[in-house]
C-alpha cells in the first residue's frame, strides 16, 4: 500500500484501535492532519461540483458561532464549557470531513483503486457486525480510554465528551418497559451503530459480493445471517426501514426477482427465529414517538428566532412532551429536558444553523443523488442508494459524529467514478446544429477526421478503468469503446 493512501486505510481498517484509544467518531480530525499534507503537496487540488455547498455550510457554523450566549424561547442554559466545546468539536468534524472528500478525490487510480476503498468499507462492516454481537451478549461490557484518562475531569466529565471517547459495548434502555441492551460498540451511541451498519452493508456486498471471488462471495453467506442478529436486537425501526428502502431501491433499478427471493426468505427466515418475537414487542413499544415529536417541533419553533444563522449548537427545552416542568423529580421521574436537535442531522442544523444551513446541507447531497443517478455501475448504484439513505436519516439520525464520515466516503466513491467513467455521466444539450450538417456529412467528417486516442489514467479524471479491482490496461481503440459501450445491455457491466 502506497503511503498517501495510509490515512484512510488506518481511519477504515484501524477503527477498532480508535475506539479503543476514546478516539473513535473523532478519529477522523487525527487523520485530516496527513490527508492535508498529502493535499498540500499534490496542488493545483481538484474540486468535485457540489462541494461548494459544503463550504458555505462551514463557513455558515463559523458565523453562527456568534449565537452561542444566547437561547432561543422555550429554552435555558449559559453559555457554558460543554456548550462551546460541542461547538468546536462539531466544526472541527465538518472541516476534517471536507478535507477527506478533497483527499479521495485526488488520489490516483493506481494509488488508491476504487475497489480497495470499497473493501476497506467491508471491513469496517465486519468490525461493526462484531461489535454489535459484543453488544448483544457483553451488553455491560465497558472500559476507560486511554483518551479519558488523560483528560481532566471537567472536560471528560462532561456528558456529551464521555459518550465520545468511553467504549461501551451497548446502551441499555427502557425500550420495551424493561432493561434492554441496544448495540453501539464501535461507535457512539445505538442510533449511531444502526445508521453506519446499513451504509456498510451497501458497500460490504458490493466488494464482496459484487467484486468477490469464491471465499468472499461465502464470507458474504455467512456474515448476512449473523448481522441479522445484532441488527434485530438494536431495536432500531430507522435501521429496519433503512433496509426495507435498500431493498426497494435495488428492485427498482433492475433487480426486483433477485431482491424479492431475498426478501421472501429473510422474512421467513426471521418470522420461523425467536427474533420475530424482539421484532414484535418493539412495535408495540413506539413511545420515543411523543419525545421526537415534541423535539421536532420546539427545534422549528427556536429556529424561527434565529432563521439565518441559528444558535450554535444544540439547546436544552423547558419540560418534554407530557410536562412543562424540567428535570427529573420523585412524583416526575420522566420528566426531562431533551436537547433540541438530538433526533436527527436535520433538526440538528436547523438549531445550530438554521435554515439557511439545513438548505445548504440538504443540497449538497440531494444535488449529488441528481448528478450521479445516471451512473449505473456497481458503485454508481451503491452510492446513490447511500444518498437516498442519508436524505431519510436526516429525519431521525444525528449524523454526527461517525456517519457523516460514511457519507462523505461515499460521496466521494461517487465523485471518483464519474471522473473514471465520465461517458456514464448524463450527456449536457446541445444547441441544434445547422441544416447542412446531415447524417451524411457527419458520417464522412468522422471518417476524415477521427477521435483522439484516450491517455492512460493517471488520476481520478482519466479514462475508463476496466473494473475497480483491475490494473490498468491500455486503453481500447476509440472505435471499439464505442461499439462496446453502444452494445444491448452494456455487457460489460450486466452483472452491477
Amino acid at each position: 500500500m502506497r503511503p498517501a493512501v495510509w490515512p484512510i486505510a488506518a481511519l477504515l481498517a484501524g477503527y477498532p484501535i480508535w475506539w479503543a484509544l476514546g478516539l473513535g467518531g473523532l478519529s477522523i480530525v487525527v487523520v485530516a492532519v496527513p490527508m492535508a499534507v498529502v493535499l498540500w503537496r499534490r496542488r493545483p487540488i481538484k474540486v468535485p461540483t457540489g462541494m461548494g455547498l459544503w463550504v458555505l455550510l462551514l463557513a455558515g457554523y463559523a458565523i453562527s458561532a456568534l449565537m452561542l450566549a444566547e437561547n432561543p424561547p422555550g429554552t435555558y442554559g449559559d453559555l457554558s464549557t460543554g456548550r462551546v466545546l460541542g461547538y468546536l468539536m462539531r466544526f472541527a468534524v465538518y472541516a476534517a470531513l471536507a478535507v477527506m472528500v478533497l483527499y479521495l478525490g485526488n488520489l490516483t487510480l493506481d494509488e488508491l483503486p476504487q475497489l480497495t476503498l470499497v473493501r476497506l468499507l467491508g471491513v469496517l462492516f465486519i468490525t461493526t457486525v462484531a461489535g454489535g454481537l459484543l453488544g448483544v451478549l457483553a451488553p455491560g461490557f465497558q472500559f476507560t480510554a486511554p483518551v479519558e484518562m488523560l483528560l481532566p475531569d471537567w472536560l471528560g466529565g462532561n456528558s456529551f465528551v464521555k459518550n465520545l471517547i468511553h467504549p461501551t459495548a451497548a446502551q441499555m434502555q427502557h425500550v420495551l418497559g424493561h432493561a434492554s441492551p441496544r448495540p453501539e460498540a464501535p461507535f457512539e451511541w445505538a442510533n449511531a451503530w444502526g445508521s453506519n451498519i446499513s451504509v456498510l452493508l451497501v458497500w460490504f456486498v458490493v466488494g464482496w459480493w459484487t467484486y468477490g471471488g469464491p471465499l468472499r462471495r461465502v464470507a458474504v453467506a455467512v456474515l448476512l445471517p449473523v448481522a441479522a442478529i445484532p441488527i434485530v436486537y438494536s431495536l432500531n425501526r430507522g435501521l429496519w426501514i433503512g433496509l426495507g428502502l435498500s431493498a426497494a431501491y435495488l428492485a427498482f433499478r433492475g433487480r426486483p426477482l433477485v431482491v424479492g427471493t431475498a426478501v421472501v426468505l429473510a422474512g421467513t427466515a426471521l418470522l420461523l427465529s425467536p427474533l420475530s418475537g424482539i421484532v414484535g414487542q418493539r412495535l408495540d413499544n413506539p413511545h420515543s414517538n411523543n419525545i421526537r415529536a415534541f423535539t421536532m417541533t420546539s427545534t422549528i419553533q427556536a429556529t424561527t428566532s434565529s432563521p439565518v444563522i441559528g444558535y450554535g449548537n444544540t439547546r436544552n427545552a423547558y419540560g418534554n412532551y407530557s410536562t412543562i416542568t424540567t428535570g427529573k423529580t420523585e412524583w416526575c421521574p420522566t420528566c426531562g429536558h431533551p436537547p433540541l436537535g438530538s433526533d436527527g442531522q436535520l433538526w440538528l442544523t436547523l438549531i445550530t444553523q438554521g435554515f439557511a444551513g439545513a438548505a445548504l446541507y440538504v443540497g449538497f447531497f440531494l444535488g449529488a443523488l441528481r448528478r450521479y443517478w445516471h451512473d449505473r455501475s456497481p458503485i454508481g448504484k451503491a452510492g446513490t442508494l447511500v444518498m437516498i439513505l442519508v436524505l431519510f436519516y436526516m429525519f431521525i439520525y444525528d449524523g454526527l459524529v461517525s456517519a457523516l464520515s460514511l457519507y462523505l466516503i461515499s460521496f466521494a466513491l461517487l465523485w471518483r467514478n464519474s471522473a473514471q467513467f465520465p461517458d456514464r455521466q448524463p450527456a449536457r444539450r446541445q444547441a441544434p446544429r445547422p441544416a447542412r450538417h446531415s447524417a451524411q456529412h457527419s458520417a464522412r467528417h468522422s471518417a476524415r477526421y477521427p477521435a483522439p486516442h484516450p491517455a492512460p489514467h493517471s488520476a481520478p479524471h482519466s479514462a475508463p478503468h476496466p473494473a475497480p479491482h483491475s490494473a490498468p490496461h491500455p486503453a481500447p481503440h476509440p472505435a471499439q469503446h464505442s461499439a462496446r459501450n453502444q452494445a444491448p445491455g452494456n455487457a460489460r457491466w450486466a452483472h452491477g
